[in-house]
């Protein structure tokens, strides 16, 4: 699930997607996001996998998971590895995804959660972004300063990234 303006040639989620059993998630626009159309295409991947199905966002990816999985339940998925959550009312988020309708939803997560934070996120402080976690019911792994953990962080593939990925889907057991 990439974030605003999707996850180009050099970002992570590129690097993974054909090493794992993955599927991108397709919403109408990377560049217009609605928060409505993501939840669905969300919705439309999930629902032609089989269990379990875990989730893999980056940015306003996050926002979209959290919102689903809040309002949905869990159904086949069974955990999600949330990088990098960016903060709707920090002074960076995408005017696009406020027009949008993306915001954060507060309540707790039926499903095991891994959320990566950046210190040095432009998107979303440290802090705010472990009290999101905290208030989810979600797991912390701090990466230290990696910017918003995407193709300009320099991590390529990430394989530390797939370490907190397996980490996860073996404490979902």
């Amino acid at each position: 699930m990439p974030g605003y303006g999707g996850s180009g040639a050099e970002h992570w989620q590129t690097y993974w997607e054909p090493e794992l059993p993955a599927t991108r998630f397709r919403p109408a626009s990377w560049e217009e996001p609605d928060a409505r159309d993501w939840a669905d295409a969300l919705g439309r991947v999930v629902s032609d996998g089989e269990g379990p199905v875990f989730l893999v966002a980056h940015s306003l990816g996050c926002l979209t998971a959290a919102s689903w999985l809040a309002g949905r339940g869990t159904g086949v998925v069974g955990g999600a590895l949330l990088v990098a959550v960016p903060d709707p009312s920090g002074p960076a988020f995408p005017a696009a995804a406020t027009a949008g309708g993306f915001g954060v939803d507060r309540r707790r997560l039926p499903v095991p959660v891994t959320i990566v934070v950046s210190e040095d996120d432009p998107y979303a402080t440290a802090g705010w972004t472990r009290d999101i976690a905290a208030g989810w019911g979600a797991e912390t792994v701090g990466i230290g300063a990696a910017g918003h953990v995407n193709d300009t962080s320099g991590l390529g593939a990430w394989p530390a990234g797939r370490e907190i990925l397996r980490g996860l889907v073996q404490r979902s057991g």
